[in-house]
């Protein structure tokens, strides 16, 4: 059954993140209904998704030839600018993501993206899951695909303010096409494999980042950082980074998360700014690491 305006809860180690409110199909205006049907068809029914953070529309249209994943903001909502990365980069990423097949610009305010519908789930992070060679196997095809020639965000820009000798930044600097936001509800588990989702914020940079990216998020379902590292080593990218680039980005992670905590408290933050931290504390001074004084990661407190 469809949720009517709801406000949808996620629980995520540490916290439940609420999502704003969504707007069902019901409580779309005219001619939005009618913008989007120009597209699909008659529309049969409309299911409003029961997870998801960041879409005040995210629900899945069936007509009687198909089904499509429709997600939006208002056009004044200052997130819709993801709205257009996704656009933008979704013809590039078709190996290992769903097709987008139209975008919606301005009908009475808002901005929507419709996908092909894959059933699925989101991915399972915790130790021993079936599900994570599939999320690997669906990152060693993204760093197969070149990175297409727009205007993304830049590794070494994305984490400048977080790494003290700019000298140091040129380890992130790659041209591999990213994703960077490995969150599970981000990974979309199918019978084939898997699908990587909601591309809000490709950027351009060494390969080694999404596997690090990753990383986090298996630390936070509850790997070690030893376990979280070894199970990301199938991805060539994380064999192929120098322990130095690793343990930069780890520093500059944990200061931009303990920011983010900072600011804003919430307890899921706070609980990834300390996950972070474990694995920046690991990588310098864990028995298989080589000690580097001149970083230092963030601290609690």
């Amino acid at each position: 059954m469809a949720l009517s305006n709801a406000r949808v809860h996620y629980h995520i180690a540490g916290g439940t993140k609420t999502s704003m409110d969504r707007t069902d199909w019901a409580e779309l205006s005219e001619p939005v209904r009618h913008a989007i049907t120009a597209y699909t068809g008659p529309v049969l029914s409309a299911e409003t998704a029961s997870d998801g953070l960041n879409s005040a529309i995210a629900m899945s249209v069936r007509t009687s030839t198909n089904t499509i994943f429709v997600k939006g903001l208002r056009t004044d909502h200052p997130g819709v600018v993801t709205q257009h990365r996704e656009a933008m980069i979704n013809p590039h990423v078709l190996s290992v993501s769903p097709r987008l097949r139209w975008h919606i610009d301005g009908v009475d305010g808002w901005n929507l993206l419709g996908f092909d519908y894959i059933p699925g789930r989101h991915a399972d992070y915790r130790p021993g899951s079936p599900d994570l060679p599939k999320v690997i196997a669906a990152m060693r095809r993204l760093g197969q695909i070149p990175c297409p020639d727009l205007p993304i965000k830049q590794a070494e820009k994305r984490w400048a303010d977080y790494v003290d000798d700019s000298m140091d930044l040129e380890c992130l600097r790659g041209d591999a096409l990213l994703h960077t936001d490995y969150n599970p509800l981000n990974i979309l588990i199918y019978d084939r494999g898997a699908h990587i989702i909601d591309w809000a914020w490709p950027t351009r940079g060494a390969a080694f980042i999404d596997p690090a990216c990753l990383i986090l998020r298996l630390i936070a379902a509850g790997h070690t950082p030893t376990q979280a590292e070894t199970s990301v080593a199938q991805a060539p990218a994380w064999n192929q980074a120098s322990k130095r680039a690793i343990d930069i980005f780890a520093v500059a992670n944990s200061r931009l998360w303990r920011q983010i905590a900072t600011n804003d408290p919430h307890p899921w933050k706070t609980h990834m700014a300390a996950v972070v931290d474990q694995w920046a504390q690991h990588r310098l001074y864990g028995r298989h690491s080589h000690r580097t004084p001149a970083l230092q990661p963030a601290r609690a407190g």
